[in-house]
């Protein structure tokens, strides 16, 4: 047995991962265990066929590392390609902003590097719940009521996913194919094989711009974070194409005693004007660790997008700050014929203007929101933390941050503290109901709305603090159905 801790948006993940431990995994193995069952009980958050970001402190390391496991758009995309298909604009869902999968290649190269499972130990739990069903919590059955109408588009995925009451019972039989599959022939078969074959089809056929050549060449990035003070703090996020900058410009700013919005507005500004796959543009790191640098601009809107974040953390003191995604709610609304896999939308974020960092091009990555957040102190992991949110993540990460390094929160307090946050509009300040005097100044300025307390469309943040080698404190979000669990 490994002693650890986890914590996760979902409990069933939470105790799948749990389990691991038990069973003497180590936190890398519990992390994707976990992250397998959300993309089949989560599915309006995350899927298989969508992207995801790492950060691992590896036993016994001075530093951590990150993993960047973004797919790129297709050899076939480009501006002139979308304009020709009727759009002035980048669509919100469908083929077109279909890039490829990230996931299960990211899975791969973290088991490979710092796993002690393989494969097919780590994907059993989730193809088993695929297989013989999960009950769905009063979450999804929301979101699959307010997504059915365009979910209806896709016969296929309305199929799989019908609006549907809480308590009762989902399965995809299609789904722990592909998982067991993965757990079978690992990368080969998903991005070279039957499966990419299946995928490449279904784009193909809705005429996307993915290809099977796109599959089979598709790799993740190790990559240093970014690293910065805050505090008495080291802070990590990942670089570019995540908005992981973004993040740090917020964080510094607010700790060189910036008020909140003109942080959020100069980090966003940033984040618009440079943040795009690095193989095409290079962003410059010293505009957005500059507190004096404060850029004027604005970001473009997105919606709030649907993601799951997960932590853990084990007695050998690995440390693991995971996100993943299928971009915004239940993706492109796609499920690939046979897969019983939801393709993900995350080309929706690229942009058709032919003079914009991050317009679109064959074969790139666009600027990512997904960042996973770390802090250490004295040279050692001090915490794992992050939020779903989408373009929110820098101000939720920022508040979560507050609450456990400045005003010294246990996590399970930091991430059901309430939560501010301005919306893509860039105008609207949007407050939980019982944040401090929030309803008196919902009152004085009309740009304040009011939310119900615990409101998922705050994230879903969770966050471990390492107090030893064996010695952990973790918080799950309440606006989310998941839960910590603790090993040993």
């Amino acid at each position: 047995m490994t002693r650890g801790v986890i914590a996760t948006p979902h409990h069933l993940a939470s105790e799948v991962g749990a389990q691991v431990l038990r069973d003497g995994g180590n936190a890398i193995d519990a992390v994707v265990a976990a992250d397998a069952v959300l993309c089949v009980v989560y599915p309006h958050m995350t899927s298989v066929a969508g992207d995801l970001m790492a950060i691992v402190w590896p036993a016994g390391a001075t530093s951590p590392v990150g993993l960047i496991g973004a797919g790129r758009s297709g050899e076939l995309a480009s501006v002139e390609a979308v304009r020709a298909r009727g759009h002035e604009t980048m669509p919100a869902r469908g083929p077109l902003t279909v890039t490829v999968p990230g996931t299960v290649e990211a899975w791969g190269r973290l088991l490979e590097r710092f796993g002690s499972f393989g494969f097919g130990a780590v994907l059993e739990a989730a193809a088993g719940l695929a297989q013989d069903g999960y009950i769905i919590t009063p979450q999804l059955s929301r979101a699959l009521q307010s997504a059915a109408g365009w979910l209806g588009r896709e016969p296929g995925t309305f199929a799989l996913y019908p609006p549907m009451e809480a308590g009762m019972v989902l399965r995809n039989p299609d789904l722990a194919s592909v998982l067991h599959e993965i757990g079978h022939s690992g990368l080969n078969g998903f991005y070279r094989g039957e499966v990419a074959a299946s995928l490449a089809s279904a784009i193909e056929r809705r005429d996307g711009f993915v290809t099977r050549q796109d599959l089979a060449t598709h790799r993740s990035h190790w990559v240093d974070p970014i690293s910065f003070a805050y505090r008495d703090l080291i802070l990590y996020e990942l670089p570019p194409p995540t908005q992981g900058l973004a993040a740090a410009a917020m964080m510094v700013r607010l700790a060189a005693g910036m008020e909140f919005r003109t942080a959020r507005d100069a980090a966003y500004a940033l984040r618009e004007r440079y943040i795009t796959d690095p193989d095409f543009s290079v962003a410059p790191v010293e505009p957005f660790l500059n507190p004096d640098h404060v850029p004027a601009g604005h970001a473009r809107a997105h919606d709030f997008g649907d993601t799951v974040y997960l932590c853990t953390a084990d007695e050998h003191g690995n440390v693991v700050s995971l996100i993943q995604s299928v971009a915004y709610d239940f993706g492109s609304g796609i499920v690939a014929e046979g897969t019983g896999m939801l393709l993900q939308n995350r080309g929706a974020y690229f942009s058709l203007d032919e003079k914009h960092v991050n317009k679109l091009e064959a074969r790139k990555r666009t600027m990512h929101t997904l960042i996973p957040a770390m802090a250490a102190r004295d040279g050692r992991p001090w915490a794992a933390f992050g939020s779903m949110g989408a373009d929110l993540q820098p101000q939720l990460q920022a508040q979560l941050l507050s609450f456990l390094a400045d005003e010294g929160l246990d996590p399970a307090e930091a991430t059901a503290r309430p939560r501010m946050a301005i919306l893509p509009d860039g105008v609207t300040l949007a407050m939980e109901a019982d944040y401090p005097n929030a309803a008196q100044l919902s009152r004085s300025d009309r740009n304040v709305r009011l939310m119900p307390a615990q409101h998922p469309s705050f994230g879903h943040g969770h966050a471990i603090v390492i107090d030893g080698p064996d010695a952990w404190r973790a918080g799950a979000d309440p606006r989310s159905d998941g839960s910590v669990e603790h090993v040993g």
